[in-house]
């Protein structure tokens, strides 16, 4: 803001007050500028209140328009802080930010992010997760939100699906540097989530760039999450039945039929996989279908369908789980 509006600022703030302590008669919608004019003094900061040019100025005004002033300036101040503040945070959405939770607003959460208060609604919260004061957490910065009453305001998430491609972009520096791009992420905050990843140089592993030796880097951002939430890492491939089938993991396929006009995928299990590709309450299925932006529906094979069992092909598993030392 600059000085010359600042000065607006003292002399709106200045007839404000001198309508309050001395014509109160005067209606709310009448423009006291209308009426009369401040003198600012910029060197000495002497106030005057002329009307036709003549100084009316009430003994002892000076007091008040003092202090008058310096209320607007540090008003002015803060607004400024706070508008300079907002613009930093603005160019952060979209990326993590450590916070620690520092009260509570009904069931809305404000943590301290640093420069502000981050805000997290409670749509922004993941199911089941334990918020107490003082916890120091990692948030997705999603938005700046205005609001009529407390002005701008920072919205966070613990839930949203950015949070597990940020974590894991921290966490493996084939993402940072580009060798391994994430192709998309679905989410069921604080139970399941799945990547897909895919390399752009041959002979770089990106599941495996990933899941990092023993497991450590999928299980750095598991614990970011609170440590219960279960991350698959999948591979994309152009091949969308192959896709599907992979998405669908821990389930194995018989077969996969594609509709790509209706965006459809019929999946066919024996019945021993039907539990695991669907997932308690539908979860596994609906996060294959979002990471793949497919309805997928799920069949039993009849008994003719089922193929003959072969010898199994050794496979790596891409689902770590946290390792318990022992004694823990």
């Amino acid at each position: 803001m600059s000085p010359e509006e600042v000065i607006i600022s003292i002399k709106l703030a200045v007839l404000a007050a001198y309508r309050k302590d001395y014509h109160p008669d005067i209606p709310e919608d009448q423009q006291m500028e209308d009426l009369y004019e401040v003198h600012l003094d910029e060197n000495t900061g002497e106030t005057k209140i002329l009307k036709d040019g003549e100084d009316i100025t009430p003994a002892g005004f000076g007091r008040i328009a003092a202090q008058t002033a310096r209320q607007v300036i540090m008003q002015k101040i803060r607004e400024a802080e706070k508008k300079t503040i907002v613009g930093h945070y603005q160019t952060q959405i979209g990326t993590v930010v450590k916070g620690r939770i520092i009260r509570f607003e009904g069931k809305t959460i404000i943590a301290d992010i640093g420069r502000a208060e981050g805000v997290m609604p409670p749509e922004e919260q993941m199911r089941n997760e334990p918020y107490d004061l003082n916890t120091s957490l990692t948030f997705y910065i999603k938005e700046i939100r205005e609001d009529d009453f407390r002005g701008s305001r920072i919205i966070i998430s613990r839930a949203h699906p950015k949070l597990v491609e940020e974590l894991f972009k921290k966490e493996v520096p084939e993402i940072a540097n580009g060798t391994v791009q994430i192709k998309n992420v679905a989410r069921e905050p604080g139970e399941r989530s799945k990547i897909a990843v895919f390399s752009t140089q041959s002979g770089v592993d990106p599941v495996g760039a990933c899941v990092g030796q023993r497991g450590m880097r999928v299980k750095s951002v598991t614990d970011e999450l609170g440590g219960e939430e279960k991350v698959d890492i999948i591979q994309y491939n152009d091949d969308i039945a192959f896709f599907v089938r992979e998405a669908l993991s821990p389930a194995q396929t018989i077969s996969v039929e594609i509709d790509k006009e209706r965006k459809i995928a019929t999946v066919t299990v024996d019945a021993t996989q039907a539990p695991l590709a669907i997932g308690r309450n539908g979860v596994n299925v609906n996060l294959a279908g979002r990471l793949t932006e497919l309805e997928i529906n799920v069949v039993q094979a009849k008994s003719e369908e089922i193929p003959e069992e072969k010898e199994p092909e050794e496979k790596v598993d891409t689902k770590v789980e946290p390792e318990v030392e022992d004694g823990k």
